[in-house]
């Protein structure tokens, strides 16, 4: 009796949450703007959630329930938007303010395992050899399948000086691969530069956060003050940078770009989610804050650039990059970008956790979407790596449409499909060249450092700069960039 009591309560549990679905359905329909709410269907939910509670093999809490429901909702949208609770929701905040615990690399879920889409530089993840592309399968002795990203990213984190050995399928790799990691303090310096020779400097940006605007500032006055007087050329590498804030790409981008510049547009379906953000202080600094530019001499608004990119590059620094060539302000090299062409909103919610939602697609000041295309280089240089294992937003399951061409999901895959055969015969046309060229283009043993004499598009991006011959490699752009039929 007391069974059957009680199962009618958590039965009725799921009816009354059904009810007061019903009768707040109006006023969140006013509130929200939205004439039509799918009624019967948040009935159904309802009714699942009574369900479970019920009749589950095992008790399940109240919160966990909302919580995965929550997941799935956010996650099932693009790869991009996601709900977060509590803890997640500070490691985000840490993260932007350019210091958090854990292995260091930018991560994805991908049919249910965990993919990496680029280890930050100089992070434990980065020095053992995990590269863009892996899949996660194990964390320590768990299985990955079956988790949430919010978990296995949960996992991945811990204590400074504690290990976790992560098992990964790497493509073209015979078995799965194990690489023991020690967990540390990711300080991310996001801004780092470099005097190269008389008259040439580099400047490398890993992130885009809270201060690297500051920073890049601070990096170009003291480049020009080694130098003497203004440089000849500058190289800016933002290859492996997975991106970040929105003002952060905006204000780097203004400090090359003539005042007033358009730099890049979002469009929406609501008022705030439409902007458009030129090289201008108030919409690269934050309210009451001096403009960290104002001091950057202005020579660096023609300094001769090539900017860096690989298909590590993302969103914000596709901002960049996407700027300064449609102003014809550099030159870039390098291989196309990861194609993420998409802003997401933070937005807190009362209980401390929030969602990141995708709000919004941005455009170059030409009116281009990146969104699963990338940029495309204007002089095509690979690393010497395997380009295999290169990971591109077209790739994620689930990711957007770009609005410039229609292309889904679906279409794209097909495309890429076709446009495989077709590669492999360029491929077989460019063996004799591959094999001139074995020995220089090898395939690194590990990371290379930075604008060192083994950065192989570094040392062609100085070509650049002086006016020397360019080595290329074969683009893998055209190809893609065709329409094939149907």
């Amino acid at each position: 009796m007391h069974a059957t009591f009680k199962k009618f309560g958590l039965v009725s549990s799921g009816i009354l949450i059904g009810l007061l679905i019903s009768l707040n359905l109006t006023v969140l329909a006013e509130k929200l703007g939205v004439s039509n709410l799918p009624v019967d269907d948040l009935r159904v939910f309802a009714e699942v959630y009574g369900k479970v509670k019920s009749d589950y093999v095992e008790v399940v809490a109240d919160k966990k329930l909302i919580d995965e429901a929550l997941t799935g909702m956010l996650q099932g949208l693009d790869p991009h938007s996601a709900y977060m609770d509590k803890d997640a929701y500070k490691d985000l905040q840490a993260g932007t303010q350019g210091e958090f615990g854990g292995l260091g690399i930018e991560v994805v879920m991908e049919d249910g395992l965990v993919k990496v889409v680029t280890p930050i530089e100089d992070s434990p993840a980065y020095k053992v050899g995990l590269k863009p592309g892996d899949l996660v399968m194990k964390l320590d002795d768990k299985p990955v399948r079956g988790m949430t990203l919010n978990d296995a990213v949960k996992i991945m984190r811990g204590k400074r000086g504690t290990d976790i050995v992560l098992t990964v399928l790497r493509k073209n790799a015979d078995k799965p691969l194990t690489f023991t990691i020690t967990r540390d303090i990711i300080k991310s310096q996001s801004v780092k530069n470099k005097y190269i020779e008389q008259d040439y400097g580099y400047v490398r940006i890993t992130q885009f956060q809270d201060h690297t605007g500051e920073d890049l500032a601070k990096a170009l006055i003291s480049l020009e003050k080694e130098n003497k007087k203004p440089l000849k050329g500058l190289v800016l590498d933002l290859r492996n940078n997975p991106g970040g804030l929105l003002d952060a790409a905006v204000g780097v981008s203004a400090a090359f770009l003539p005042k007033d510049k358009l730099v890049v547009y979002t469009e929406g379906r609501i008022e705030d989610s439409k902007m458009n953000l030129k090289a201008n202080a108030r919409d690269y600094t934050r309210r009451g804050k001096l403009d960290y530019l104002r001091n950057v001499p202005a020579s660096y608004k023609t300094t001769k650039m090539v900017v860096l990119l690989n298909a590590g590059s993302a969103s914000a620094s596709e901002i960049v990059a996407g700027a300064l060539q449609d102003h014809k302000r550099a030159t870039i090299l390098g291989v196309k970008s990861f194609g993420k062409g998409s802003v997401q909103t933070i937005l807190p919610l009362n209980n401390g956790s929030a969602i990141k939602l995708t709000t919004a697609r941005y455009f170059t000041p030409n009116g281009r979407s990146i969104q699963a295309k990338g940029i495309v280089p204007d002089i095509n240089v690979g690393d010497g790596s395997d380009n295999s294992n290169r990971i591109y937003e077209a790739d994620l399951a689930g990711h957007l449409s770009n609005p410039k061409d229609g292309s889904d999901a679906k279409e794209t895959e097909m495309k890429r499909a076709a446009v495989k055969v077709e590669v492999e015969v360029e491929v077989e046309k460019q063996v004799a060249l591959d094999k001139a060229k074995e020995k220089k283009f090898a395939e690194p043993k590990g990371p290379i450092k930075p604008a060192s004499e083994d950065d192989i598009q570094f040392v062609q991006a100085m070509n650049v700069l002086k006016g020397l011959p360019v080595e290329t490699t074969p683009s893998e752009e055209v190809k893609e960039a065709e329409v094939i039929p149907k």
